[in-house]
């Protein structure tokens, strides 16, 4: 739930808003008298009818009296009529209050929550005060009024139905405030369920490609665990509804009936005792019934939707996937990632894709992973990303342990296939900014790493991009300048350039290379990759090798033979000599043929598909792949 003010400062702006409508406040008070009297005739007029009229032999009485009865129906309708009118009087001044607020700091903070206060949240507000006015009134005024019938009637039948009353009324006031609180529980919870489900519902296929289905799940099944629990808390707690209306609504019942001979002896009329009856059953009980549900629930509801209406202005701590470094400020003497004996396997029977490996990379390093289709790069990404968690050793991103929300704070993955959504290309290119992306700053990433010639295409930053018609090297190159404006120190390029040529996946890489305060990972399917890295860590199962390209060159006869087997690629063509899909069960990708998802986050065609020159140099259509 978003921070706000606390019940205490809700409750004195509400005794500060009523104050200032005291004379709402009367005339509501002096309409509701008009029901009082109808509730007064509803047991009495019955009882007289019964003692005077039918009782004694006297029908013509009787009827008067039932006539009686009849009137104050009519006059408590017209009460209600006025009533509802000084209710609207005292209601819709809090909703103009409610949107003033949203409004004002709608436009001061740029909140953006202030559409969904001003559209659902205010008219919530309204109409749940509506409702607790409605029915805390009622039961005032029907208690006042059943109370003086029955000591009108009788004072002894007021010895009777009032005590299990007040003790129905005390056990609901004293489990109020808990039942509220567990109440609140248990919606927060709700909400924030159907916030989560409504994040990850629309992300499916952006799970599956970064294998991230077990963590999502397990973050799902918390918020679920959490609901449950406030769920049966609630439950728990709502048993004692049942007993304040045992209590204080139906008990009355059974002793007016299992007590009649002990009254009648007492000189208590049969008219007296079936218009006591006529009281609790009529009037009493039910008002006891709105007034618990109404306040249990509606007034819970109500709390939570103030607390979100009138909240001080509070930092924004949730921010975009990936965050700010400024969130999550890094020690300055650790490396930017270490790995530690790290080793992972999928099965507890299946051989370690990734096996003790230990690697230290300081900060601004640049390695190249490599190594032969299937072997673990992917795999290792993931780890160190927190998609997966080692099943030994351990992983630190900038001292912050791995996987953690402050280790993800800190990098930003790019997979092989590129994602993009709907909306301008400048909203895709700020996704990972928690604030509106400067439009010089998204010029500038675009030149940087190669996007210029496509953004002026498509016709400048604001333009509007249709996923499905843009080609996989054209989403891989939005993808890199969207990582380029996040503020994530480590980059984690997985085959992120493969459907780029050699020259524009140099200047992409260069980009991030020269990017201040940059540690970049490239998981390389070219030669030049490797050679353009600081260090190159060669994955080859129990013969991993790490050093420079010269070095492995030289001391590494598997190195060798991978570099050997690299095909030389020809000035202007896209072919890398290695399969691009990893079957190390990491693979970015959903699945094949989903570039015609009407618009939304799409991959492109078939997995391992390598793009054909015409990608961003033939001066094609935009909307075409090779």
């Amino acid at each position: 739930m978003s921070g706000g003010s606390a019940p205490g400062g809700i409750g004195t702006l509400g005794l500060g808003f009523l104050r200032a409508r005291w004379r709402v406040l009367v005339r509501l008070g002096g309409w509701s008298v008009l029901e009082t009297a109808q509730t007064f005739l509803t047991g009495y007029a019955p009882a007289r009818a019964l003692d005077e009229g039918f009782l004694a032999g006297r029908p013509g009485v009787g009827l008067v009296w039932l006539g009686v009865a009849g009137i104050g129906v009519l006059v408590g309708a017209f009460g209600t009529v006025r009533v509802y009118a000084a209710v609207a009087a005292l209601v819709e001044p809090l909703r103009d209050l409610l949107v003033e607020r949203v409004v004002e700091r709608g436009v001061r903070e740029a909140d953006t929550g202030a559409l969904s206060g001003l559209t659902q949240q205010v008219e919530i507000a309204r109409d749940t005060f509506a409702g607790l006015v409605m029915v805390s009134r009622s039961f005032v005024f029907t208690a006042v009024g059943a109370a003086v019938g029955l000591a009108s009637l009788d004072p002894l039948l007021l010895l009777v139905v009032g005590p299990p009353l007040a003790a129905g009324l005390a056990l609901f006031a004293a489990t109020l405030r808990p039942l509220a609180r567990r109440q609140e529980e248990f919606l927060v919870a709700d909400e924030a369920l159907a916030d989560g489900l409504g994040t990850v519902c629309p992300g499916l296929r952006d799970i599956t490609a970064a294998a991230a289905e077990d963590r999502v799940a397990a973050g799902t099944g918390r918020l679920v665990d959490t609901e449950r629990r406030a769920a049966y808390s609630l439950a728990r707690w709502s048993v004692l509804r049942v007993a304040c209306l045992a209590l204080g609504g139906q008990l009355p019942i059974v002793l007016l009936l299992a007590c009649a001979p002990w009254l009648l002896a007492r000189g208590v009329t049969t008219g007296a005792l079936v218009g006591a009856l006529a009281y609790v059953t009529q009037s009493l009980l039910p008002a006891l019934r709105n007034l618990v549900h109404g306040l249990g629930t509606s007034g819970s509801r109500l709390l939570v939707v103030l607390r979100r209406l009138i909240r001080e202005p509070a930092a924004d701590t949730h921010g975009r996937a990936h965050g700010t470094t400024a969130d999550v400020p890094a020690p300055a003497d650790v490396p930017a990632l270490s790995l530690t004996g790290v080793s992972f396997a999928y099965g507890p029977a299946a051989t370690p894709v990734v096996d003790r490996l230990d690697l230290t990379l300081p900060r601004g390093a640049h390695l190249a992973v490599v190594g032969s289709s299937g072997i673990g790069k992917s795999t290792l990404t993931a780890l160190v990303a927190g998609l997966l968690e080692p099943t030994g050793g351990r992983i630190r991103l900038c001292g912050h342990p791995v996987p953690s929300p402050d280790a993800a704070a800190l990098r930003v993955l790019i997979p092989q296939e590129a994602y993009v959504h709907t909306g301008t290309l400048a909203e895709n290119l700020g996704h990972l900014r928690a604030d509106p992306v400067p439009e010089a700053e998204l010029l500038a990433a675009a030149e940087a790493v190669g996007l210029t010639p496509l953004l002026e295409a498509l016709g400048g930053p604001r333009a509007a991009v249709d996923p499905g018609a843009l080609s996989a090297g054209e989403r891989q190159l939005v993808a890199l300048a969207r990582a380029y404006l996040s503020y994530a120190p480590l980059v984690l390029l997985d085959e992120a350039t493969c459907h780029l040529d050699p020259r524009a996946e140099e200047r992409a890489e260069r980009a991030f290379a020269d990017r201040p305060g940059t540690t970049l990972v490239v998981v390389a399917h070219r030669i030049s990759s490797a050679r353009r890295a600081d260090r190159v860590l060669l994955m080859d199962g129990p013969r991993t090798a790490y050093g420079t390209h010269e070095e492995l060159v030289r001391d590494s006869p598997a190195y060798r033979a991978l570099v050997g087997g690299w095909t030389a690629v020809s000035p202007g063509r896209s072919e890398p000599a290695l399969a691009l899909r990893d079957p190390d069960r990491v693979d970015a990708v959903a699945g094949s043929g989903l570039a015609g998802d009407r618009g939304h986050v799409v991959a492109h065609g078939p997995v391992g598909q390598a793009q054909a020159p015409r990608d961003l140099r033939d001066g094609g259509s935009l909307g075409r792949e090779g």
